[in-house]
């Protein structure tokens, strides 16, 4: 492996440590601390922006990620922990995993909420069968921003900034592991 290679996975792999240990607070071995964190993305998106309501009202389930962690230097990646919903009744833990390729430099943290229109949206979610370009489909949470916003193929993604820098213009894509309760 040519020495740039090396230190750019090098670099990458820090990053993502470094973002991922940042994102402290949230701890997986905890259930009533993640619940708690989960409340309070929830809370969160809904003050920033009062139109997800009607989202949250109205999808047939959604899955809460309170923190994902991303980062990269050319090759970068993302992950985080959260919680699935049908019906407003939580059914179980997923995994968010994103690799991107292209230029970008630095790390960040965020949230994102994923609704389900119907139950094969979310089936496909369970299923594993759920994968997209998250910076294509993912709607910044800010005032208003939900009332412009629709599914497509019967999902509708918002994310909200928690922290970090990222100069980025990349391609790639998040997949999704599902736990049930």
């Amino acid at each position: 492996m040519p020495t740039y290679r090396r230190f750019a996975t090098i670099a990458v792999l820090s990053v993502l440590v470094a973002g991922v240990a940042g994102c402290a607070g949230w701890n997986p071995n905890k259930p009533e601390q993640e619940r708690a964190e989960v409340a309070q993305t929830i809370s969160k998106f809904k003050h920033k922006d009062p139109g997800l309501r009607s989202f949250f009202d109205h999808a047939y389930g959604y899955a809460v990620f309170p923190t994902v962690g991303k980062g990269g230097i050319g090759l970068g990646g993302a992950y985080g922990k959260g919680r699935v919903f049908e019906r407003g009744r939580d059914i179980g833990r997923a995994s968010l995993t994103q690799v991107t390729v292209g230029f970008q430099f630095g790390g960040q943290a965020y949230s994102e909420i994923i609704f389900f229109k119907d139950r094969g949206a979310l089936n496909r979610f369970k299923d594993g069968k759920l994968k997209f370009a998250a910076q294509a489909s993912a709607v910044a949470a800010t005032a208003g921003a939900a009332a412009n916003a629709d599914y497509d193929h019967g999902v509708a993604v918002f994310t909200m900034e928690k922290g970090g820098l990222m100069y980025e213009a990349t391609i790639g894509g998040q997949s999704f592991d599902f736990t049930p309760r």
